[in-house]
This record gives C-alpha cells, sequence and structure tokens, in this order.
C-alpha cells in the first residue's frame, strides 16, 4: 500500500528564510549566504508558495514577519539543528566513527554529579566517548541548537521553547558554612535555622529557576531570605562562602568538612529535593541520551547523594 504524500518543507530554503529573519536587511542577509538580493528574495518568495502563505508583511520597508512567519521561525531552527544533527550521524555511521556525544551541564551541577548520571550510558556503552561541558545555563538552549552539545542538564522543571525536556533525578541540598559559623556544628538544621543567615546565589530572584526554587524553599519554611549574588561564576557552590563569611550556600555535597576543614556541609532535618532536567533538540535519536535520562544511578550515589532518579515522560514545551 503506498504511503500518503506528505508536504515538506525544503530546508535550504527554510535555512535562508531564517538567516534573513536574523539580518537587519535583505541584502545583508543574502551577503551572509553569498548569494545575490534577487535570488535569495526568489528563493523565499518559493518558500512562501510552498507554504502557502505570505511570511512577510511587504507593506513595510523593513523586513516584518507576519503572524505565520513568526510560527515557522519560531520552529524553524529546531527542524534544522535536527535535519544537522541526522545528517552528522549518518555520515559518521558511514564511516565507523563515534562523534563524542557532549553532555553540557550548568554549574550548578557538579562534574562529580554529571558522572553520576551519565553511568547508565557508560555502562551500556563502554565504548561511546562522552564529554561532560560546564556551561552558564544561558548558553544551553542556544548551543543545543548550534549542535555543539547533545543534552543540556540543568537545575529546572519548567519547558522550553522548541525543546524537548524531562526532569529526571533528584539531589538532595544542604548548607554549606565556614567552619566557624554558628550552624556549623549543628548535626542537622531546619528551615527557621537560617533566618539571620543571608544566602548565595548565582542569579538574582526572577533570572533564575534555582534561585526562584530556593527563595520558595524558605518562604514555605516561614521566612523571606536574604539573597547575595555571588560575582565569581562557574566555581563550586561550597566556595562561595569563603567570599561570604556570614552567609550559607545550598549544596549538593555530602555532610562533612570541605576544602581542608574550611567549610563544613550540614544536612536539613527535612530536606528539599532539587530537580535535574535534560532537555535536547525534538526531532533527534540518541542511544546514548536514552541510556542517560531513563537510567537509575548505582544505588550507593543515590545514598550518598540524595539522588533519586524517576524518568518519566518527557514534556515537549510549547512552540
Amino acid at each position: 500500500m503506498p504511503l500518503p504524500e506528505t508536504e515538506l518543507l525544503d530546508t535550504r530554503r527554510l535555512h535562508q528564510f531564517v538567516v534573513a529573519v536574523e539580518s537587519d536587511t535583505l541584502s545583508a542577509a543574502a551577503a551572509r549566504l553569498f548569494l545575490t538580493q534577487q535570488a535569495l528574495s526568489a528563493s523565499i518568495r518559493q518558500l512562501e508558495r510552498d507554504v502557502g502563505v505570505p511570511l512577510f508583511d511587504r507593506r513595510r520597508r523593513k523586513l516584518h514577519l507576519t503572524d505565520a512567519g513568526n510560527a515557522l521561525f519560531s520552529g524553524a531552527k529546531s527542524l534544522l539543528a535536527g535535519n544537522h544533527a541526522l545528517l552528522t550521524q549518518v555520515r559518521e555511521t558511514a564511516k565507523g566513527e563515534s562523534k563524542p556525544f557532549v553532555v553540557g551541564h550548568s554549574p550548578a551541577i557538579s562534574g562529580d554529579e554529571v558522572y553520576r548520571l551519565i553511568t547508565p550510558a557508560i555502562d551500556l556503552m563502554p565504548h561511546q566517548p562522552i564529554t561532560a561541558r560546564q556551561v552558564f545555563p544561558g548558553q544551553l538552549r542556544d548551543l543545543l541548537f548550534a549542535n555543539e552539545i547533545d543534552v543540556a542538564l540543568r537545575r529546572g522543571v519548567e519547558s522550553s521553547a522548541n525543546l524537548v525536556s524531562a526532569v529526571f533525578a533528584y539531589h538532595e541540598l544542604r548548607i554549606a558554612v565556614v567552619a566557624d559559623h554558628p550552624l556549623a556544628h549543628r548535626n542537622s538544621v531546619s528551615v527557621p535555622d537560617l533566618i539571620d543567615t543571608p544566602i548565595v546565589v548565582w542569579a538574582p530572584e526572577r533570572r533564575s529557576f534555582y534561585t526562584d526554587f530556593l527563595v520558595s524553599f524558605c518562604r514555605r519554611g516561614g521566612f523571606e531570605p536574604t539573597l547575595i549574588v555571588n560575582p565569581v561564576q562557574g566555581t563550586p557552590p561550597a566556595t562561595a562562602v569563603a567570599r561570604f563569611p556570614e552567609a550559607c550556600a545550598f549544596v549538593t555535597d555530602p555532610p562533612g568538612d570541605l576544602h581542608g576543614g574550611s567549610v563544613r556541609v550540614v544536612s536539613f532535618d527535612d530536606p528539599p529535593l532539587a530537580p535535574v532536567q535534560a532537555l535536547w533538540l525534538p526531532y533527534t535519536h540518541s542511544p546514548v541520551r536514552d541510556a542517560i535520562v531513563r537510567g537509575r544511578p548505582d544505588s550507593d550515589w543515590a545514598r550518598g547523594s540524595g539522588t533519586r532518579p524517576g524518568a518519566g515522560p518527557a514534556s515537549r514545551a510549547r512552540p
């Protein structure tokens, strides 16, 4: 039985459309694409005929998208990135090569935690090269679309437009304080114990899911926290209290001494669990990614760090 005819987008024209939208003028876009302006204009008009609707409002002097054009542009980057990823995979398969699978992770997830999270993939595919790369949260999305990373790991639960996401693990949070802090010698702390202690974060409230998560945790405990935004980025969270000895920092390190005994990690009586979310491109398939998201870190790690993996169904963001 023949397959029904499927309408397909020309990815070359779609790429040219994206470049045109991202450029100040059509002539600038043509220069970036090494095309004449007339050739680019003709290509975009053909794309409009292919989709059956106008993409630009030509009543204006500058490039201005119609609602349909905005809808196409919204999903175009993920489609093109998926196309590029598939093409790369096909070529590598033909050569018998295994491209390193690159895991981008925010500084809120330590390298040790990343290793434990990718352990299921390492066990399942021991010969597959895997590279972990620390990335600032604001760069994760762009690096996915640029195919510079294959999956992004961050603290979060919210969906990201035109990406697929899944929360697949949780880490127990504790506090880090300097060794002579009043809370340093406690066996455990409760939320109200932090009322007089500022909290070091790495982004202001409403600029970071993780900061909002910590603030909400404190508010549920009955107080409004005092936040200090750490100007030093990319270092382990526990190091922040060396700069701000009056403060504490939320960490996932095991309880006990750190940094030669200068920092002490203390557990909560009722610990909060920070989610780990994976983000990746739609329209892509990866056994390595599947093993990470669906895997189970080993039981010793789960007991030691408070990791509670629970890979549920992936959630697709609203385009």
